[in-house]
């Protein structure tokens, strides 16, 4: 595949509405990888790469023997993966990395009010739009 250009993709930089959105939708989530004593590995980058590149949104956990402090960890694992640190709290890590590849309905989108491109059923506007008014 082409691991060469996940290696060079810069991270976007995130608005704080961005980020806001993105942890509600990360708020669900499972953690997909886990990180352990070997640290920063080689087939820890390939995991956190496939992961994003699949989910575009994915959360990491990172294990008790980390090599690194908690705190570094996050932004050497977002660094490494070409991803924006979205959230860390405690040992879990919420990275983004958007993937132009995924079809329109499982990208994430975050300029319009919408934050899922499938159904509005997650956003705020989708659940207005199905409310009906008390007189």
């Amino acid at each position: 595949m082409s691991e060469q250009t996940d290696t060079a993709a810069e991270p976007v930089e995130l608005t704080g509405r961005e980020k806001k959105i993105l942890r509600g939708l990360g708020h669900s989530l499972e953690p997909v990888v886990y990180t352990g004593k070997e640290g920063l590995s080689p087939a820890l980058l390939c995991s956190m790469r496939a992961a994003l590149k699949a989910h575009e949104l994915i959360k990491v956990k990172i294990g008790q023997n980390y090599p690194v402090e908690r705190n570094q960890a996050g932004q050497e694992l977002a660094e490494a993966a070409g991803a924006s640190l979205v959230q860390a709290i405690g040992r879990t890590l919420l990275l983004y990395r958007p993937n132009p590849d995924l079809p329109e309905a499982r990208r994430i989108s975050l300029t319009s009010g919408a934050s899922v491109g499938q159904t509005g059923k997650n956003t705020r506007q989708g659940k207005a739009a199905t409310r009906t008014k008390k007189p």
